[in-house]
């Protein structure tokens, strides 16, 4: 919609912006034809969990933060977890560590197949929605709905259930996966690796604008392998640094147009997410996604936001074979591993961190004698975005100011989607008004 006054000025507005979870609104202000100002305001109504993680015991954590977000619960219970544990002085089992991982694999598939297919393919395509694309791409639609089906599958097995998992506890799990179940889900994520091949070679044929950007990229960084459900953090400025010093370098504010905080890394924007993961752990890629990747023209880093699609398509096919892998590793003797360690309270501050499939998520607690949270911190990928989703929407509008309304009013969406943001997550978007004079 589109509203013109008598000064002259101009304003571009969008009830509610399709193909992201949560609501908010973004008025991107021109004087003179340059574009002045630019506000993502996200007015979704806070839902105070740090808040309601006060007063409760040491092991809540997992099964209330898994609330947090249906789409990626598995990011909020691991870090959750890891952070209870390191005040705990917990230390989980090898065993333990991969039924994470392997959980984990299955929410990067199912979060990376549902934003690749469903919500970010239509904007390359032409499309307002994926039921209006599946007219003519039926084969894409229904290899997202099988890859989403198939991550869903897993955490299923794994996790109890696939939306909020009920088998997470802290220190470990409630039970092992049953073997038989596990391997019954090998032939499925089989087919589901040549669906991810395809669908890397797919959005590699997609069209992408000249948008670089030089932002500061974070992420987790493990000498196991691509980071996903734990690790330490480094960035591209070259500095590093362990979970436990997130606070001290990650700083939280409030700023006036958004109910969601906006975070700086030592005082700079920054970003989170598959480009920043991509770029810092090229080198901890398997052999074959390393190839998928260059041969849809991604070169060992990649800093354009709207090519985010293709590093989730090459993650996503990661997430499948490393579910292949773990699973043929898994049988009787791990099945039958203790499922959880002890964890006995003690006083003290602890942090932890994973890779949600949007970024990098942090926690932190403080628990009292009794194992009682008096204090909690929860940092979501998306409040760390915010401040790059807002300078990206700004040259956005600057180098597409020539557009129509109703070109300059997609381009801004589809740079805002680059990001699958979750606003229900950081609280949360979108009403979007142009303002022209």
């Amino acid at each position: 919609m589109t509203h013109r006054l008598s000064d002259g000025s101009q304003t571009l507005q969008v009830g509610m912006l399709a193909r992201v979870e949560g609501e908010g609104g973004m008025r991107v202000a021109f004087r003179d034809g340059v574009v002045e100002d630019v506000q993502l305001n996200i007015f979704e109504p806070p839902r105070f969990y740090e808040a309601f993680l006060r007063g409760r015991r040491h092991t809540e954590p997992p099964d209330i933060t898994a609330r947090i977000c249906g789409i990626c619960p598995v990011a909020y219970q691991m870090a959750a977890c890891w952070a209870i544990e390191s005040i705990c002085g917990a230390e989980v089992t090898d065993a333990i560590r991969a039924m994470r991982r392997l959980l984990y694999c299955g929410e990067w598939i199912e979060s990376h197949a549902l934003h690749i297919h469903l919500l970010h393919a239509p904007d390359f395509l032409g499309y307002d929605s994926a039921i209006e694309m599946a007219a003519d791409h039926k084969e894409v639609v229904e290899r997202g709905l099988r890859l989403k089906k198939a991550g869903n599958d897993l955490m299923t097995v794994v996790g109890g259930r696939s939306i909020h998992p009920v088998n997470v506890r802290v220190g470990g799990f409630y039970r092992m996966p049953d073997v038989a179940a596990l391997r019954s889900l090998r032939p499925v994520l089989v087919r589901a690796f040549e669906d991810a091949l395809e669908t890397v070679r797919f959005v590699g044929t997609l069209d992408f604008p000249d948008f670089e950007q030089p932002y500061t990229y974070l992420a987790l960084h493990s000498p196991e392998g691509y980071a996903i459900e734990s690790g330490s953090v480094v960035t591209t400025a070259g500095s590093a640094f362990e979970v436990a010093d997130f606070p001290e370098h990650i700083v939280e504010e409030h700023v006036a147009h958004s109910n969601a905080l906006h975070a700086h890394l030592d005082g700079e924007l920054y970003v989170v997410g598959p480009l920043a993961r991509y770029t810092l752990n090229f080198p901890q890629l398997s052999t074959a996604c390393q190839q998928a990747a260059s041969a849809a023209g991604l070169g060992e880093t990649c800093r354009n936001p709207f090519r985010s699609i293709v590093v989730r398509a090459v993650e996503m096919a990661y997430a499948v074979e490393e579910a292949i892998r773990i699973i043929d590793g898994y049988g009787p003797g791990v099945a039958g591993a203790a499922p959880a360690v002890p964890v006995v309270p003690r006083a003290g501050q602890g942090c932890g961190a994973s890779e949600a499939p949007r970024g990098t998520i942090f926690h932190r607690y403080v628990l009292d004698e009794a194992g009682v949270i008096t204090d909690a911190q929860i940092v979501p990928p998306t409040s760390q975005n915010q401040p790059s989703i807002e300078a990206d929407l700004r040259r956005a509008a600057t180098d597409w100011a020539d557009l129509d309304d109703h070109a300059l009013t997609h381009r801004c969406e589809h740079a805002i989607r680059n990001y699958d943001p979750c606003i229900s997550c950081a609280t949360h978007f979108l009403d979007l008004r142009t303002t022209r004079s």
